[in-house]
């Protein structure tokens, strides 16, 4: 099979299961024959400890059980998210799901407020050099200049 064709598989396997828990069938561990490991179904935790230490202060420390529930929950929220955006590009007969799949995702999950800031950054994400895709570049060059600005009416 292509990686496509395991993708397809993988995302039916896991809707199909989505299916059987909200019908009452426990199939915790297996999904028809298939064992999903604990990194198949998570993000990777060192990629959530890093994101997490960021508002923690240097001393600061972060419980083991709350790396976990945090890794737990985005990696849910991932999945709610991008399984609604799966079905929408299903329905349109599409094999590729992209961001306008995504922003719609969000606003049929009742997540409006998520749909203005995500479409302004997948605008300026679609505008970008494809060689420097670091969006974050353009705010700190204005956060510079306007310090840099600052510091100049401040020598006169």
């Amino acid at each position: 099979m292509s990686n496509s064709e395991d993708s397809q598989q993988y995302i039916s396997d896991i809707l199909v299961k989505e299916e059987d828990e909200a019908s009452g069938d426990e199939s915790d561990k297996q999904d028809h024959g298939i064992m999903l490991r604990e990194q198949d179904r998570f993000l990777p935790i060192c990629n959530i400890i890093k994101i997490m230490k960021v508002p923690v202060p240097q001393n600061g420390k972060i419980a083991k059980d709350a790396r976990e529930c945090i890794q737990e929950c985005v990696s849910e929220f991932i999945s709610f998210i991008s399984s609604e955006a799966i079905e929408r590009s299903v329905a349109e007969n599409r094999k590729t799901v992209n961001g306008d799949d995504l922003l719609v995702a969000f606003s049929n999950l009742g997540f409006d407020n998520y749909v203005e800031p995500l479409s302004v950054y997948l605008q300026k994400y679609r505008e970008s050099n494809k060689s420097d895709r670091n969006l974050f570049l353009d705010t700190n060059f204005i956060q510079n200049e306007d310090s840099a600005t600052t510091n100049d009416n401040v020598k006169q």
